[in-house]
């Protein structure tokens, strides 16, 4: 039997700081800083917009296939060996795609990136949960998202920075070399981590074989699908309906991508706050309705304003659905940790490679981009309805109890 052991606060430190780390690199410099810049690399004549929304969905793709390796190799074990090597992937796939112009090459990289950016989006917070679970300090969990937040400031500074004197392909360089010490330092520091290779339940057995999908699961998974459509239409596009909305010059043409950034920072702190205090389902409740008004504030008020909303509060928000949904998992099925972990992203993954897809196809068929953020609005609606059929992880101990 594993005993439990404390972590000082230097321990505390250092283990999410390299959780956050390895997260800034793989979903914020190998994911989103897509975003950003797209409008430069299509202003510079690369790509096209439907291509553009097309090397997005192949790269999403990517973090589906890498999701659905990280369910196969689940354990403790695993782990040690796949996030060292995925996180070389991220690093070669980025500075690949710096050498060249091919619109197949482009894609088979970012699909390359996206299966990295996968593995190690499951592994690593996983990893880390198991860890401060055997600390009884399972409330800080959500912390490590911040990396996400600092990210996606580290993205939007290296894009604006670099932007009047990179061209084309070579835009990529800024981020591949962010990139290497990152994942060299994040990287060993999780290496070390000491954490049985399968965690054992509160009666110290290890449990091996209990069902991943059930009643109390399958509302949460449903929920998860909803939030990952939604939010990534303006995660991807965003910097792009700006471009395509506001005169030249416009200082939210780069704006929009700071706001997100900007708010996106405090929110995993302010959101594992709330679940902590709030209890998680009506902080995911809350979480979705805000989400949803952002999505909605972009279709309804076209131009600077509802750019600034969509920002502002879907920067404010998508990180909370993330840590509130991963947490509500692990206490209603706290035997499956990384498993449950990576189910969950995987299909948070086919829907967010599902969002692009759907916009490529929009546009070819004449549609508008702003049109296409009505696919966010109900994918956000549909997955705030499941949240309410979500049990409450005590009600539904309680009740497997009796029933044994």
């Amino acid at each position: 039997m594993y005993q439990q052991s404390t972590a000082t606060p230097r321990e505390l430190f250092g283990v999410l700081a390299a959780g956050a780390i390895v997260l800034l690199v793989v979903h914020t410099l190998g994911r989103f800083v897509y975003t950003p810049l797209l409008p430069y690399l299509i202003g510079d004549g690369q790509l096209t917009a439907p291509e553009g929304a097309a090397i997005a969905t192949w790269n999403y793709f990517g973090y589906l296939v890498g999701a659905m390796l990280a369910i196969r190799w689940h354990r403790v074990g695993h782990i040690r060996v796949l996030l060292p090597v995925f996180l070389t992937i991220h690093v070669i796939t980025t500075l690949f795609v710096t050498q060249t112009d091919n619109l197949t090459a482009i894609s088979a990289s970012r699909w390359l990136n996206g299966v990295a950016n996968g593995v190690v989006f499951v592994q690593a917070p996983a990893l880390i949960l198991e860890w401060l679970v055997l600390r009884n300090r399972s409330s800080m969990s959500g912390l490590v998202y911040i990396g996400v937040g600092l990210g996606l400031l580290v993205s939007s500074g290296l894009v604006t920075g670099s932007a009047g004197w990179l061209e084309g392909a070579a835009r990529w360089w800024p981020v591949a070399l962010a990139s290497i010490p990152l994942a060299i330092w994040g990287g060993l520091r999780l290496y070390r981590l000491e954490v049985p290779d399968q965690a054992p339940d509160n009666d110290g057995r290890v449990v091996t074989t209990t069902p991943l999908i059930d009643r109390a699961s399958i509302p949460l998974f449903l929920s998860y699908g909803g939030a990952g459509l939604g939010y990534i239409l303006p995660m991807t596009f965003l910097p792009l309906l700006a471009k395509l909305q506001l005169e030249p010059g416009h200082w939210l043409l780069d704006g929009t991508w700071l706001i997100v950034a900007l708010f996106t920072i405090p929110a995993a702190w302010m959101w594992n706050k709330l679940g902590t205090k709030l209890g998680d389902i009506p902080a995911l409740k809350l979480n979705f309705l805000i989400q949803l008004v952002g999505v909605l504030a972009a279709v309804l008020w076209p131009g600077a304003m509802g750019l600034m909303l969509c920002a502002a509060l879907v920067g404010s928000t998508f990180l909370g659905t993330v840590l509130l949904t991963q947490r509500l998992g692990r206490a209603l099925h706290p035997h499956q940790g990384p498993r449950l972990s990576a189910a969950m992203v995987a299909l948070y993954g086919f829907t967010q490679m599902v969002g692009p897809w759907l916009t490529k196809q929009w546009l070819d068929a004449g549609g508008t981009l702003l049109s296409a953020f009505g696919i966010g609005v109900g994918a956000l609606a549909f997955g705030l309805i499941f949240v309410f059929f979500v049990p409450r992880p005590e009600a539904w101990h309680a009740r497997t109890i009796r029933t044994d």
